[in-house]
């Protein structure tokens, strides 16, 4: 269960005390735990991570929006997906003390996901949904200025490369070439998708990320890479 010196550190680092604890616990239980501790009823963050996916990414989107007039929409998209792609939310929970606070059935906390990063993420969107419901949006943006604005601001995210489209354009110079991304796997439980890049029915790379769309981006930059050393 979450303990009583995290619940203190997030008072006096962040300014956030839960009215309702319940849903801190919530946002910090794995379905592991929940499925290992049936007569305790528990419930586990899935459908807060889903809450706070999307309450995330309208502040995210929010926030760029208002300091950045400069960005077209299309560089605004990608510099909000470079900000909620699995790398940079993990690290915010990391940064945050989430990882010690997981509720984990014993088979997960074998094979070490306490320290996987798409599961760090899905913490990170599950804490910021259970904040919502328990203070709203006003507590979720105090949150993201002490945590993720910081970090945008200090021009972290502003590599907003879009690896797909600078692949295409590469390889189809002198003339439309075949490029396909296949999924290869795809967990619900933590959120994790794997693809192979094709090119004209050849496996180049393959890529892994918290969705579809991410994990095509690394494919491609996998793929990029290995082009421009030949």
């Amino acid at each position: 269960m979450v303990g009583t010196s995290f619940k203190q550190n997030l008072k006096e680092k962040y300014g956030i005390t839960f009215k309702n604890e319940g849903l801190l616990e919530e946002a910090f239980t794995h379905s592991s735990y929940v499925n290992e501790h049936r007569d305790n009823k528990y419930r586990d963050y899935e459908k807060l991570e889903f809450l706070g996916d999307a309450v995330l990414e309208l502040a995210v989107s929010d926030y760029l929006y208002r300091h950045f007039p400069e960005l077209n929409e299309g560089q605004l998209t990608r510099m909000r997906s470079n900000i909620v792609r699995t790398e940079g939310f993990s690290v915010f929970a990391i940064e945050c003390g989430f990882p010690d606070e997981i509720n984990l059935g014993k088979g997960e906390e074998k094979i070490g996901a306490r320290s996987r990063k798409t599961l760090l993420e899905d913490v990170f969107e599950a804490f910021n949904g259970a904040l919502f419901l328990d203070q709203g949006m006003e507590a979720v943006e105090s949150f993201l200025q002490l945590t993720v604005y910081p970090l945008i601001d200090s021009g972290e995210f502003t590599d907003s490369r879009d690896y797909k489209t600078d692949l295409q354009e590469l390889l189809q110079v002198d003339g439309p070439i075949k490029i396909e991304y296949q999924v290869l796997e795809e967990t619900k439980q933590p959120s994790n998708f794997k693809v192979a890049l094709y090119v004209e029915d050849k496996k180049i790379s393959e890529g892994e990320g918290h969705n579809k769309k991410a994990a095509e981006q690394v494919a491609a930059k996998v793929a990029l890479t290995k082009y421009e050393k030949e």
